[in-house]
């Protein structure tokens, strides 16, 4: 087993709640050794935040702190008080990396600052992460995830059809412009310190962050295309039917993210709809022109028409980029996220293969393994396939089931057919995993 890349590199971490905490796992997760300090009493407000009843009556954290800081060590500091100071001192001397979340100014006037600390340890990488930066016009002003991408234009893009703004349960602030973006500048100054360059201040502002990664709205702004930043007027925000969201009959929602012309022309195959297949902006069809609000209105209609195992059965199978619109709990025992549900499958293929293996041979069926691995599959939401096993399909190129998950190559090629209904000329395929209501 190889070592851990950043396995010996010492990071303190002062931060607190989300983006902070989370910057700091990333590192832990690749190997550094990350000692989170808190306050003394309650510590870092996260402890209690969204905790249930169960963690309360025990007195532990809640589960979003633990998530957001598990494999790090802890300790408690008043870094208000004399000690306290000089023990985060005597710790930032033999450092690599320290990363805070205060306002601007906090760790100065505590006596901690940036400056302060290289003086005692030049190679020190600080990372402050702040809503607006150290020196915009907003420094002091507090703010949250949906604040800072309110500022950025992030909001706005995120919108219903009728433009409303979504508020999204994932916070794009903190993780890509807070957490992420940490990570990287932090990573880019330890290769700047380990080509025997000093350490450096990295100042993170999560609302700068999040604007300058809003890409597409700076495109449509470049080509003086404002249709395109209202929402089903873009290419990838619901003007074009290849690049959209479809409700199903169980509402239930597909995803299709058929963007390039030879994907959409594989799935209008593949639904029956061969006539459709020249019907793409790639062929000069208006992003949000009447043909493609035309063609959106009728694929819709298709795909109401059915429920999201129907359109999973057909279309998953083929390398045409739709996929189901999960729910987290879904996602959590999905094979392409979930070891034991992913070798649930694979126990089930192994035994569809072994059961097949002694028919041919002319044996009898070994049932208790196989009824063992439908009660694996059915136990993580998996359709598990209860009739007699057959033989495996030769291998298709166009049909693979997270060919690029490990130990699920060829999976598509070698898995059980059979069952549902699927479209003309593409062959039957079950599914190995459920996405009923």
């Amino acid at each position: 087993m190889s070592t851990p890349a950043l396995q010996g590199l010492r990071v303190l971490d002062l931060t607190r709640l989300l983006p902070g905490p989370v910057a700091t796992l990333r590192l832990a997760e690749m190997g550094a050794d990350v000692l989170k300090i808190e306050p003394p009493g309650a510590g870092d407000a996260s402890r209690a935040m969204m905790r249930n009843s169960a963690d309360e009556i025990a007195g532990r954290p809640g589960a979003f702190y633990q998530i957001v800081n598990r494999g790090k060590r802890e300790t408690r500091l008043d870094l208000k008080s004399e000690g306290g100071r000089a023990v985060l001192l005597a710790l930032a001397r033999d450092a690599d990396v320290l990363v805070e979340s205060f306002r601007p100014g906090v760790m100065d006037r505590l006596g901690l600052g940036y400056e302060t600390l290289r003086a005692i340890n030049p190679k020190l990488v600080y990372c402050a992460i702040t809503g607006y930066g150290t020196t915009s016009p907003f420094a002091e002003r507090a703010g949250h995830d949906i604040n800072y991408v309110a500022y950025s234009g992030v909001l706005h893009q995120i919108a219903a059809r009728d433009g409303a703004p979504v508020l999204p349960n994932f916070q794009i602030a903190d993780l890509l412009g807070g957490a992420l973006a940490a990570v990287t500048q932090i990573l880019a100054a330890l290769w700047q310190v380990a080509r025997g360059g000093e350490g450096r201040f990295v100042d993170i502002s999560m609302a700068h962050v999040s604007h300058t990664h809003n890409v597409v709205a700076q495109v449509a702004l470049a080509n003086d295309d404002a249709a395109a930043l209202e929402a089903g007027g873009g290419l990838l925000n619901g003007g074009v039917p290849c690049y959209n969201l479809y409700r199903t009959q169980d509402d239930r929602w597909l995803a299709v993210g058929a963007l390039e012309l030879k994907f959409w022309q594989a799935l209008c195959t593949a639904i029956g709809r061969e006539d459709w297949a020249q019907r793409h902006w790639s062929l000069g069809q208006a992003i949000g022109g009447t043909d493609a609000a035309a063609l959106t209105h009728e694929f819709a209609a298709m795909i109401a028409a059915e429920p999201l195992q129907t359109w999973i059965d057909r279309l998953e199978v083929i390398d045409c980029c739709v996929s189901p619109v999960l729910t987290p709990g879904e996602a959590a025992n999905h094979p392409l996220f979930n070891p034991e549900a992913l070798q649930a499958v694979l126990d089930e293929i192994a035994a569809q293969r072994e059961a097949e293996a002694r028919r041919a041979a002319g044996l009898p069926p070994a049932a208790a393994p196989f009824a063992q691995a439908g009660a694996a599959a059915a136990a993580y939401g998996m359709a598990g396939t209860q009739s007699a096993p057959v033989a495996p399909p030769p291998p298709n190129p166009q049909t693979a089931f997270a060919t690029n998950t490990p130990g699920m190559q060829g999976y598509a090629q070698n898995a059980p057919q059979g069952g549902g209904t699927h479209a003309p000329g593409q062959p039957p395929g079950k599914k190995p995993f459920s996405y009923g209501p």
